[in-house]
Protein backbone atom coordinates (compact mmCIF):
# COMPACT_ATOMS: atom_id res chain seq x y z
CA UNK A 1 0.00 0.00 0.00
CA UNK A 2 2.98 2.62 0.68
CA UNK A 3 4.05 4.39 -1.93
CA UNK A 4 7.18 6.03 -2.79
CA UNK A 5 7.10 9.15 -4.26
CA UNK A 6 9.25 11.63 -5.77
CA UNK A 7 9.99 15.64 -5.80
CA UNK A 8 8.66 16.98 -8.88
CA UNK A 9 8.81 20.93 -9.76
CA UNK A 10 5.89 22.76 -7.68
CA UNK A 11 6.18 26.32 -8.82
CA UNK A 12 3.25 26.22 -11.31
CA UNK A 13 1.33 24.28 -9.05
CA UNK A 14 1.41 26.78 -6.48
CA UNK A 15 0.80 29.42 -8.84
CA UNK A 16 -2.46 27.76 -9.99
CA UNK A 17 -3.17 26.66 -6.67
CA UNK A 18 -3.35 30.09 -5.43
CA UNK A 19 -4.91 31.08 -8.22
CA UNK A 20 -7.68 28.76 -7.92
CA UNK A 21 -8.42 29.51 -4.28
CA UNK A 22 -9.24 33.03 -5.43
CA UNK A 23 -11.84 32.43 -7.80
CA UNK A 24 -15.44 31.20 -8.01
CA UNK A 25 -17.38 29.68 -10.51
CA UNK A 26 -16.24 26.36 -11.52
CA UNK A 27 -13.33 26.94 -8.81
CA UNK A 28 -15.43 26.20 -5.80
CA UNK A 29 -16.64 22.64 -7.75
CA UNK A 30 -17.09 20.26 -4.14
CA UNK A 31 -16.86 23.02 -1.97
CA UNK A 32 -19.05 24.23 0.28
CA UNK A 33 -21.65 26.29 -1.72
CA UNK A 34 -22.97 28.21 1.90
CA UNK A 35 -21.83 28.69 5.18
CA UNK A 36 -23.13 25.36 7.47
CA UNK A 37 -23.55 23.57 3.88
CA UNK A 38 -20.35 21.05 4.49
CA UNK A 39 -18.99 19.19 1.50
CA UNK A 40 -20.25 15.44 2.01
CA UNK A 41 -18.39 13.88 -0.91
CA UNK A 42 -14.24 13.92 -1.13
CA UNK A 43 -12.67 13.71 -4.50
CA UNK A 44 -9.83 11.77 -4.37
CA UNK A 45 -7.15 9.48 -6.44
CA UNK A 46 -6.84 5.85 -5.87
CA UNK A 47 -3.66 3.60 -6.22
CA UNK A 48 -4.61 0.64 -8.72
CA UNK A 49 -4.51 -3.22 -7.15
CA UNK A 50 -4.57 -1.64 -3.77
CA UNK A 51 -6.78 -0.35 -1.34
CA UNK A 52 -6.20 2.98 0.50
CA UNK A 53 -6.94 3.55 3.81
CA UNK A 54 -9.63 6.48 3.26
CA UNK A 55 -11.25 3.42 0.73
CA UNK A 56 -11.02 0.94 3.68
CA UNK A 57 -12.48 3.62 6.13
CA UNK A 58 -15.42 4.20 3.66
CA UNK A 59 -16.02 0.60 3.57
CA UNK A 60 -15.77 0.14 7.11
CA UNK A 61 -18.19 2.70 7.72
CA UNK A 62 -15.81 4.81 9.56
CA UNK A 63 -16.99 7.72 7.28
CA UNK A 64 -20.39 8.46 8.16
CA UNK A 65 -22.42 9.94 5.58
CA UNK A 66 -19.34 10.96 3.56
CA UNK A 67 -18.66 9.58 0.14
CA UNK A 68 -15.66 8.86 -1.73
CA UNK A 69 -15.76 9.89 -5.56
CA UNK A 70 -12.78 8.09 -7.05
CA UNK A 71 -11.74 10.21 -10.14
CA UNK A 72 -8.90 8.15 -11.33
CA UNK A 73 -5.41 6.88 -9.82
CA UNK A 74 -2.71 8.88 -8.66
CA UNK A 75 0.37 8.81 -11.06
CA UNK A 76 2.95 10.53 -7.96
CA UNK A 77 2.84 11.83 -4.64
CA UNK A 78 3.42 15.05 -5.95
CA UNK A 79 0.84 15.17 -8.26
CA UNK A 80 -1.56 14.01 -6.05
CA UNK A 81 -0.74 16.70 -3.12
CA UNK A 82 -1.00 19.37 -6.01
CA UNK A 83 -4.07 17.74 -7.45
CA UNK A 84 -5.45 18.63 -3.74
CA UNK A 85 -4.00 22.22 -3.86
CA UNK A 86 -5.52 23.54 -6.87
CA UNK A 87 -8.49 21.84 -5.87
CA UNK A 88 -8.77 19.22 -8.82
CA UNK A 89 -9.43 16.58 -5.65
CA UNK A 90 -10.02 17.71 -2.01
CA UNK A 91 -7.60 14.83 -0.64
CA UNK A 92 -4.11 14.19 -0.97
CA UNK A 93 -0.84 12.17 -0.05
CA UNK A 94 2.55 12.01 -0.52
CA UNK A 95 6.09 11.71 1.39
CA UNK A 96 6.83 13.88 4.10
CA UNK A 97 9.55 15.66 1.98
CA UNK A 98 6.89 16.39 -0.58
CA UNK A 99 4.48 17.98 1.59
CA UNK A 100 7.22 20.21 3.13
CA UNK A 101 8.23 21.19 -0.45
CA UNK A 102 4.88 22.31 -1.47
CA UNK A 103 4.27 24.12 1.72
CA UNK A 104 7.30 26.04 1.35
CA UNK A 105 6.75 26.69 -2.08
CA UNK A 106 3.66 28.73 -0.81
CA UNK A 107 0.67 26.17 -1.46
CA UNK A 108 -2.26 26.47 0.85
CA UNK A 109 -2.23 22.54 2.18
CA UNK A 110 -1.82 21.18 5.53
CA UNK A 111 -1.31 17.35 6.32
CA UNK A 112 -3.91 15.84 8.61
CA UNK A 113 -3.17 12.15 8.87
CA UNK A 114 0.14 10.04 8.50
CA UNK A 115 -1.27 7.02 5.61
CA UNK A 116 2.14 5.06 4.87
CA UNK A 117 5.68 4.05 6.81
CA UNK A 118 7.69 0.88 7.86
CA UNK A 119 7.30 -1.31 10.66
CA UNK A 120 9.13 -4.86 11.37
CA UNK A 121 7.00 -6.22 8.66
CA UNK A 122 6.54 -3.69 6.21
CA UNK A 123 9.31 -1.73 4.89
CA UNK A 124 12.26 -1.20 2.48
CA UNK A 125 15.42 -2.63 2.19
CA UNK A 126 18.32 -1.78 0.01
CA UNK A 127 19.90 -4.53 -1.60
CA UNK A 128 23.43 -6.19 -3.16
CA UNK A 129 24.03 -9.70 -4.75
CA UNK A 130 25.02 -12.12 -2.38
CA UNK A 131 28.68 -11.88 -3.71
CA UNK A 132 28.98 -8.45 -3.79
CA UNK A 133 31.95 -6.56 -2.36
CA UNK A 134 29.96 -3.83 -1.28
CA UNK A 135 30.10 -4.24 2.74
CA UNK A 136 29.61 -0.96 3.97
CA UNK A 137 28.49 2.78 3.47
CA UNK A 138 31.60 3.72 2.08
CA UNK A 139 31.79 0.91 -0.20
CA UNK A 140 28.71 2.38 -2.14
CA UNK A 141 31.13 5.35 -3.73
CA UNK A 142 30.57 5.58 -6.89
CA UNK A 143 28.41 2.52 -7.08
CA UNK A 144 24.85 2.71 -8.60
CA UNK A 145 21.62 1.90 -6.88
CA UNK A 146 18.16 1.52 -8.30
CA UNK A 147 15.21 3.34 -7.05
CA UNK A 148 11.83 3.95 -8.36
CA UNK A 149 12.42 7.47 -8.55
CA UNK A 150 14.86 10.76 -7.69
CA UNK A 151 14.06 13.26 -4.51
CA UNK A 152 11.43 10.99 -2.75
CA UNK A 153 11.13 8.67 0.21
CA UNK A 154 14.07 6.13 -1.01
CA UNK A 155 16.85 8.89 -1.59
CA UNK A 156 16.13 10.37 1.32
CA UNK A 157 16.49 7.11 3.37
CA UNK A 158 19.86 6.78 1.23
CA UNK A 159 21.24 10.03 2.06
CA UNK A 160 20.49 9.68 5.61
CA UNK A 161 21.89 6.34 5.99
CA UNK A 162 24.96 7.76 4.39
CA UNK A 163 25.31 11.06 6.11
CA UNK A 164 24.82 9.13 9.42
CA UNK A 165 27.48 6.86 8.24
CA UNK A 166 30.07 9.53 7.88
CA UNK A 167 30.29 10.58 4.60
CA UNK A 168 29.94 14.09 3.45
CA UNK A 169 27.58 15.25 0.86
CA UNK A 170 30.68 15.34 -1.49
CA UNK A 171 30.77 11.90 -1.46
CA UNK A 172 27.30 10.86 -1.35
CA UNK A 173 26.69 12.91 -4.79
CA UNK A 174 29.04 9.75 -6.02
CA UNK A 175 26.21 7.62 -5.47
CA UNK A 176 24.60 7.50 -8.31
CA UNK A 177 20.77 7.04 -7.73
CA UNK A 178 19.18 5.14 -11.09
CA UNK A 179 15.62 5.55 -11.71
CA UNK A 180 14.20 2.21 -11.85
CA UNK A 181 10.72 0.95 -12.18
CA UNK A 182 10.19 -1.44 -9.02
CA UNK A 183 9.38 -4.20 -11.27
CA UNK A 184 12.47 -4.25 -12.97
CA UNK A 185 14.55 -3.79 -9.80
CA UNK A 186 15.54 -7.34 -9.01
CA UNK A 187 16.79 -8.29 -12.04
CA UNK A 188 18.74 -5.01 -12.66
CA UNK A 189 20.48 -6.56 -9.45
CA UNK A 190 21.28 -9.83 -10.11
CA UNK A 191 22.33 -8.81 -13.96
CA UNK A 192 24.93 -6.06 -12.32
CA UNK A 193 23.15 -3.54 -14.04
CA UNK A 194 23.12 -1.99 -10.52
CA UNK A 195 25.08 -2.22 -7.58
CA UNK A 196 22.53 -2.42 -5.49
CA UNK A 197 18.35 -1.40 -5.43
CA UNK A 198 15.68 -0.90 -3.38
CA UNK A 199 13.25 -3.36 -3.10
CA UNK A 200 9.57 -3.36 -0.74
CA UNK A 201 6.49 -5.32 -0.52
CA UNK A 202 5.63 -8.40 -2.52
CA UNK A 203 8.56 -7.83 -4.72
CA UNK A 204 11.17 -7.91 -1.75
CA UNK A 205 9.17 -11.19 -0.78
CA UNK A 206 10.13 -12.82 -3.91
CA UNK A 207 13.61 -11.77 -4.45
CA UNK A 208 14.37 -12.65 -0.94
CA UNK A 209 12.54 -16.34 -1.33
CA UNK A 210 14.48 -16.85 -4.89
CA UNK A 211 17.84 -16.04 -2.87
CA UNK A 212 21.15 -14.82 -4.21
CA UNK A 213 20.68 -11.32 -2.76
CA UNK A 214 22.04 -9.62 0.25
CA UNK A 215 20.41 -6.75 2.38
CA UNK A 216 22.14 -4.21 3.68
CA UNK A 217 20.16 -2.23 5.28
CA UNK A 218 16.73 -1.57 5.68
CA UNK A 219 14.55 2.07 6.27
CA UNK A 220 13.34 0.25 9.88
CA UNK A 221 16.69 -0.65 10.97
CA UNK A 222 17.74 2.76 10.68
CA UNK A 223 14.33 4.84 12.23
CA UNK A 224 13.07 1.59 13.81
CA UNK A 225 9.00 2.03 13.07
CA UNK A 226 8.31 5.55 11.43
CA UNK A 227 5.86 7.41 9.22
CA UNK A 228 6.55 7.93 5.96
CA UNK A 229 3.66 10.60 4.24
CA UNK A 230 0.82 12.22 5.31
CA UNK A 231 -2.63 12.75 3.55
CA UNK A 232 -3.30 16.39 3.05
CA UNK A 233 -6.56 18.77 2.23
CA UNK A 234 -6.51 22.45 1.39
CA UNK A 235 -7.06 25.06 3.85
CA UNK A 236 -9.51 26.76 2.19
CA UNK A 237 -11.30 22.79 2.67
CA UNK A 238 -10.79 22.71 6.45
CA UNK A 239 -11.94 26.22 6.83
CA UNK A 240 -15.47 25.59 4.96
CA UNK A 241 -15.69 21.91 6.22
CA UNK A 242 -14.32 21.30 9.90
CA UNK A 243 -16.90 18.81 10.17
CA UNK A 244 -16.16 17.29 7.25
CA UNK A 245 -12.57 17.36 7.85
CA UNK A 246 -12.97 16.07 11.34
CA UNK A 247 -15.04 12.99 10.03
CA UNK A 248 -12.64 11.98 6.96
CA UNK A 249 -9.90 12.26 9.35
CA UNK A 250 -10.63 10.76 12.27
CA UNK A 251 -12.58 7.76 9.75
CA UNK A 252 -8.99 7.04 7.71
CA UNK A 253 -7.48 7.12 11.72
CA UNK A 254 -9.82 4.39 12.94
CA UNK A 255 -9.17 2.48 9.33
CA UNK A 256 -5.24 2.30 10.16
CA UNK A 257 -6.07 1.08 13.71
CA UNK A 258 -8.25 -1.28 12.56
CA UNK A 259 -5.85 -2.83 9.98
CA UNK A 260 -3.21 -3.08 12.90
CA UNK A 261 -5.30 -4.70 15.18
CA UNK A 262 -7.14 -7.15 12.79
CA UNK A 263 -6.53 -10.75 12.14
CA UNK A 264 -4.69 -10.53 8.95
CA UNK A 265 -6.67 -12.72 6.97
CA UNK A 266 -9.28 -10.57 7.70
CA UNK A 267 -7.71 -7.73 6.31
CA UNK A 268 -6.74 -9.25 3.07
CA UNK A 269 -10.39 -10.77 3.24
CA UNK A 270 -11.76 -7.69 3.51
CA UNK A 271 -9.29 -5.59 0.79
CA UNK A 272 -10.29 -8.65 -1.79
CA UNK A 273 -13.83 -7.69 -1.07
CA UNK A 274 -13.58 -3.91 -2.16
CA UNK A 275 -11.26 -4.70 -5.06
CA UNK A 276 -13.16 -7.09 -6.63
CA UNK A 277 -16.78 -4.86 -5.74
CA UNK A 278 -15.58 -1.48 -7.56
CA UNK A 279 -15.20 -2.80 -10.36
CA UNK A 280 -11.93 -1.15 -12.18
CA UNK A 281 -10.39 -4.66 -13.67
CA UNK A 282 -8.06 -4.85 -11.10
CA UNK A 283 -5.61 -8.33 -9.92
CA UNK A 284 -5.67 -8.77 -6.25
CA UNK A 285 -3.18 -11.50 -6.65
CA UNK A 286 -0.62 -9.49 -4.58
CA UNK A 287 -2.82 -9.28 -1.65
CA UNK A 288 -1.82 -12.34 -0.17
CA UNK A 289 1.61 -10.79 0.06
CA UNK A 290 0.18 -8.03 2.56
CA UNK A 291 1.64 -8.10 6.10
CA UNK A 292 0.58 -5.05 8.14
CA UNK A 293 -0.15 -1.22 7.73
CA UNK A 294 3.38 0.29 8.46
CA UNK A 295 1.35 3.34 10.05
CA UNK A 296 2.40 3.52 13.74
CA UNK A 297 0.09 5.61 16.41
CA UNK A 298 -3.76 5.51 14.27
CA UNK A 299 -1.76 7.97 12.07
CA UNK A 300 -0.93 10.54 14.65
CA UNK A 301 1.49 12.85 13.06
CA UNK A 302 4.47 14.43 15.36
CA UNK A 303 6.97 16.43 14.50
CA UNK A 304 10.01 13.73 14.28
CA UNK A 305 7.62 12.43 11.03
CA UNK A 306 9.10 16.09 9.20
CA UNK A 307 12.55 16.51 11.34
CA UNK A 308 13.40 12.98 10.52
CA UNK A 309 14.42 14.77 7.05
CA UNK A 310 15.81 18.18 7.82
CA UNK A 311 18.96 17.29 7.17
CA UNK A 312 18.27 16.10 3.84
CA UNK A 313 15.68 18.89 3.03
CA UNK A 314 18.59 21.12 3.83
CA UNK A 315 21.21 19.27 1.62
CA UNK A 316 18.90 19.42 -0.88
CA UNK A 317 17.80 23.00 -0.81
CA UNK A 318 14.32 22.68 0.18
CA UNK A 319 14.27 24.04 3.54
CA UNK A 320 17.50 26.83 4.04
CA UNK A 321 16.71 27.21 8.03
CA UNK A 322 15.55 25.11 10.92
CA UNK A 323 12.20 23.23 10.18
CA UNK A 324 9.15 24.44 12.05
CA UNK A 325 6.93 21.30 11.83
CA UNK A 326 4.15 22.97 12.91
CA UNK A 327 3.63 25.11 9.55
CA UNK A 328 2.82 21.18 7.98
CA UNK A 329 0.35 19.54 9.85
CA UNK A 330 -2.76 19.46 12.22
CA UNK A 331 -3.89 16.36 14.86
CA UNK A 332 -6.65 19.04 15.34
CA UNK A 333 -8.50 16.50 13.86
CA UNK A 334 -7.83 13.49 14.90
CA UNK A 335 -9.92 12.19 17.36
CA UNK A 336 -7.67 9.28 18.01
CA UNK A 337 -4.68 11.97 18.74
CA UNK A 338 -6.71 13.04 22.25
CA UNK A 339 -6.10 16.31 22.02
CA UNK A 340 -6.17 19.75 19.64
CA UNK A 341 -3.09 20.08 17.84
Amino acid sequence: MKLHLPLLSVAAAVVLALTVSGCGGAAEAGQAGQAGNEVKELRYQGSANNVTFPELAADLGYLGDLKLNWVGNTTSGPQDIQSAATNQTDVGGAFSGAVVKLIEAGAPVKAVTNYYGSDEKTFSGYYVKAESTIKEPRDLIGKKIAVNTLGAHHEAVINTWLTKNGLSQDEIKQVQLVPLAPNDTEEAIRRGQVDAGTLGGVLQDRAIEAGGLRSLFSDVELFGTFAGGQIVLRNDFIEKNPNTTRTFTTGVAKAIKWAAETPRDEVIARFTKIIESRGRNESTANLKFWKSPGVPDSGVIKDEDFTRWEAWLNASGIVKDKLTPSKYYTNGFNELAGKKG
